[in-house]
């Protein structure tokens, strides 16, 4: 099984899943999937509407905001903003190893408002240093 690193508690972020892991998400109380990974990214990986399908057997809604590794744009960080907004619970994000979906998490809290330094513990208290985009995280306030 994928390793799910829990963030917060609205949010934990995981590399690539499969679709056992989406049933393992479920039970553990997630209620929505957000796929940042594009597909074929990696020879053998899961495609987008395996996880999709996936999530709908599970009960989970499912939202797909692929991140190539050419960065990120301001209609995907407003996709996760409204995606993480909508949620009815925890959020599993995953990509190939969770770095892409740390960093469009708090670029998206961020510009939401959230403190930049609390996203940047929060993201290292998961494993994950984003503290490269600190200065950016609250520059595009909503």
């Amino acid at each position: 099984m994928t390793d799910f690193r829990k963030i917060d508690h609205s949010i934990s972020v995981a590399g690539q899943v499969t679709p056992a892991d989406v049933a393992a998400a479920a039970e553990q109380g997630f209620t929505t999937i957000i796929n940042n990974r594009p597909d074929e990214e990696e020879a053998g990986q899961p495609s987008g509407e395996a996880i999709r399908e996936a999530a709908q057997s599970a009960g989970l809604a499912y939202v797909a905001i692929p991140i190539t590794h050419g960065g990120f744009s301001v209609n995907q960080v407003n996709a996760m903003r409204d995606a993480l907004d909508q949620a009815k619970g925890p959020v599993l994000a995953f990509c190939r190893s969770g770095t892409r979906s740390t960093h469009l998490w708090a670029l998206a809290k961020g510009s939401a408002g959230d403190d930049p330094r609390e996203l940047v513990t929060k993201a290292a208290g998961a494993g994950y240093d984003i503290s490269a985009i600190a200065a950016l995280l609250g520059r595009a306030r909503a």
